[in-house]
């Protein structure tokens, strides 16, 4: 029989440490982010669809669309680990008919940045804004009810150091997300 005193060396990681390694399989450039977003702004059934990038994506990339926007009950629950609006069963991964499922990757891309969605959807008298630091969702308040999202990632891998020094230049990192869209 195996003993142990509570001291060897297989760990559990913590949410936050486990957050930050499946982020890094979603996140490896900035251009990732931007590709997951505007994703989500085609399967929200966007027409129009802007975004606007500083530094390379490092220090802003913001994704605005006049798609269907969330609900308030929604929009802080996108960023919960494996949430996803276009699943109910096991069943339904045989008959997937969109570009992703909106949310996936909002819990890795929050998980190494910050993060501010503004969201509202069709004949609601109020948007929601949720605002995430590091992965954590903190405040949730009412917004202007222009229907659509507004997702703001800002200073992009500031907890992730190993991650960011492996980025290229600016226009580099700019090329990129330009390929993507």
């Amino acid at each position: 029989m195996l003993k142990t005193d509570g001291n060897g060396k297989i760990r559990t990681l913590s949410d936050d440490v486990i957050g930050r390694i499946a982020a890094g399989e979603v996140v490896e450039r900035p251009a990732a982010v931007v590709k997951e977003l505007l994703e989500n702004s085609v399967d929200a059934g966007s027409r129009f669809i802007a975004v606007d990038i500083e530094d390379g994506g490092m220090s802003l990339i913001r994704v605005t669309d006049d798609g269907e926007g969330m609900s308030r009950e929604d929009a802080p629950r996108a960023f919960d680990r494996h949430a996803t609006s276009k699943l109910r069963s096991d069943t339904d991964l045989w008959s997937i008919s969109s570009m992703g499922f909106r949310g996936e990757a909002l819990p890795s891309i929050a998980a190494v940045s910050n993060v501010r969605l503004t969201t509202a959807a069709q004949s609601t008298e109020a948007g929601t804004e949720v605002e995430v630091r590091g992965g954590r969702v903190g405040k949730i308040g009412e917004a202007p009810p222009v229907v659509g999202t507004r997702i703001e990632v800002a200073d992009l891998f500031h907890n992730q150091p190993a991650r960011k020094k492996f980025l290229k230049s600016t226009s580099t990192e700019f090329f990129h997300i330009a390929r993507v869209v």
